[in-house]
């Protein structure tokens, strides 16, 4: 159903209401306000209530609008360009190894919760789903690819497995929503996350080390910025994200025509869109453009992820929840496999939840996600998460074929070994 509101310039203008009211009320001295955002967090609000303005109140749709693509073509480059201007390296190497630890624990989990969920689904509740389990095992596969690696890898199952076209777009709504609705436990998650590192007795001093020095840089460059200032900010910020788009579109198109078999993901412009930006941010953060984080570069990253958000709830539609049970059962039971994993290993090895958070969405959103989510604990932290999702590309087509195999030997009911 077409929603009230189609005109993209009415849209923003929504957006930037609801994103101005989060933010005021955030910052409000009320009793009230102040109670609701310990429980709350601001960013899950950017998220939740264009969600809600989509379905049920049907004023506006990620599906009738043209927000989300520039969003993520050209404020969430711009974003990390900004974010990474102030990296702390040494900061970052210091987090040590059990980022990629989780991260790893995050793929297993996809990998293991695909076949455990379809016998689940199979065995217990046979016929919930009016498809043949051949077919069933074939579509599922490309919910391996998109939560391990991306778009390109779903792409890549799809193609690999011959799914049927209408099977593959209802898959891709239970991908779509059952992996925005864990973004939003995540987003939540960032604002109690000193009573889960209790929990899991995570030592998050490293984390905190690192928040510290850049905060600590911020406060030293910090000034009042002229117009020249924010000129030079935004002319720097969109020559990079200029350049990651001429990269991009010079680079896929060339390994496309190369054609390396098993390397789909590398073919993916989006993906060298969000490696060029990074890298390019990186750069300037050993230059003299470093300092333009004192006129307010992670101020306008912020801004830019806040309206990321926005445009990637308002493509979030719970009414399909009710309209392919039978999926989302398989959905939902893969995703708590996934946690659990993540969790049981997290104990183990007293990881942060901030790893937990980021290597989940770094593994089930990519790198259009996994730096918003670790945005919400800090934006100094925003490379971490793009830095894992590089890594889940990578991983995407390889351990999605691996799940595969496993889901065909539980449609067919065959034993390993």
């Amino acid at each position: 159903m077409e929603p009230i509101f189609t005109n993209d310039a009415i849209v923003l203008g929504i957006i930037l209401a609801v994103l101005a009211g989060i933010f005021v009320t955030s910052q409000s001295a009320h009793p009230f306000w102040k109670t609701f955002y310990k429980f709350v967090p601001a960013l899950l609000l950017a998220y939740l209530i264009p969600a809600l303005l989509h379905w049920p109140l049907g004023l506006i749709s990620g599906d009738h609008s043209n927000l989300y693509f520039i969003a993520s073509r050209y404020l969430l480059p711009a974003s990390l360009v900004l974010l990474c201007l102030s990296i702390d390296f040494k900061g970052i190497i210091n987090l040590g190894p059990k980022a990629l630890i989780v991260f790893l624990a995050g793929t297993l989990g996809v990998v293991l919760g695909g076949p455990v969920a379809l016998l689940t689904v199979i065995y217990f509740f046979p016929g919930l789903i009016p498809v043949s389990p051949d077919e069933l095992w074939r579509g599922l596969s490309t919910i391996a690819g998109s939560w391990i690696g991306g778009s390109a890898n779903q792409t890549a199952m799809k193609e690999i497995f011959q799914v049927d076209d209408n099977l593959f777009g209802t898959v891709v709504i239970v991908d779509v929503v059952v992996a925005y609705v864990w973004m939003g436990v995540l987003l939540y998650g960032a604002n109690v996350t000193e009573r889960i590192d209790r929990w899991l007795q995570a030592d998050t001093s490293a984390i905190e080390a690192l928040k510290e020095r850049v905060a600590a840089f911020r406060a030293k460059v910090e000034r009042i910025p002229t117009t020249t200032d924010t000129l030079t900010l935004l002319a720097v910020t969109f020559a990079c994200v200029g350049l990651a788009h001429w990269a991009a579109d010079t680079i896929s198109p060339w390994l496309k025509i190369q054609h390396f078999s098993g390397l789909n993901w590398l073919e993916d412009g989006y993906f060298w869109l969000i490696v060029v930006a990074t890298t390019l941010g990186l750069g300037l953060s050993f230059t003299r453009f470093r300092d333009l984080e004192g006129v307010g570069a992670s101020r306008y990253g912020t801004i830019f992820i806040y309206i990321m958000v926005a445009t990637i709830g308002m493509k979030m539609n719970l009414r399909e929840v009710f309209e392919h049970l039978g999926l989302f059962a398989v959905g939902i039971i893969w995703m708590l496999i996934h946690i659990l994993v993540l969790l049981v290993v997290a104990k183990l090895i007293k990881a942060p939840f901030f790893f937990v958070a980021v290597g989940s969405q770094a593994n089930i959103g990519g790198a259009a996600s996994a730096p918003v989510v670790a945005s919400a604990f800090s934006p100094a932290l925003a490379p971490v998460g793009v830095l894992l999702a590089v890594l889940g590309y990578a991983l995407g087509t390889y351990a999605a074929l691996l799940c595969a195999w496993l889901m065909e030997l539980v449609a067919t009911g065959q034993t390993i070994g």
